[in-house]
């Protein structure tokens, strides 16, 4: 397990530097999103609106740095506050009609890359590794809330 343990922590340091490497490919048109607001605004797009705490604890950061976040999203109109109905107090945050074009298209650019990347795979190991990366992204989840400290 040491020597797999070893490559796996490996090819993820190798995997991180390539996201960043796509995420600059295929950022292109008038607006470049940043990696944080592609981020924030998959989230929104995945699972609805959310309250700006909610995207804190998600992203694990601090309530500050999300809101300046979230502000520079607001500012070049790819998403918007509005009043939590349930909680007249907080505001829920939602992707703008055209927050969630600039999504779809960058979207689109990544899911062609990858599929350019991922072309002479069999069908059997593109699901097989799809499976796999849910199943280490629900393993990291667990360990990340038994590690985080209530709030």
């Amino acid at each position: 397990m040491d020597t797999a343990n070893k490559q796996i922590e490996q090819q993820i340091t190798v995997l991180l530097r390539r996201v960043q490497r796509i995420h600059l490919s295929t950022t292109s048109g008038d607006v470049n999103l940043e990696r944080s607001a592609y981020g924030i605004m998959c989230k929104l797009a995945d699972e609805g609106p959310q309250r700006l705490g909610a995207l804190a604890v998600a992203f694990g950061l601090d309530p500050s740095t999300i809101t300046r976040q979230v502000q520079a999203l607001e500012e070049i109109g790819l998403a918007d506050r509005k009043t939590d109905p349930s909680d007249r107090r907080a505001s829920i945050l939602d992707l703008t009609a055209t927050g969630r074009q600039v999504l779809d298209e960058t979207r689109a650019r990544r899911r062609s890359r990858l599929q350019s990347a991922l072309s002479d795979w069999p069908e059997a190991d593109l699901t097989d590794f799809g499976r796999l990366l849910k199943e280490f992204n629900a393993s990291l989840d667990r360990l990340l809330e038994e590690s985080t400290p209530p709030r």
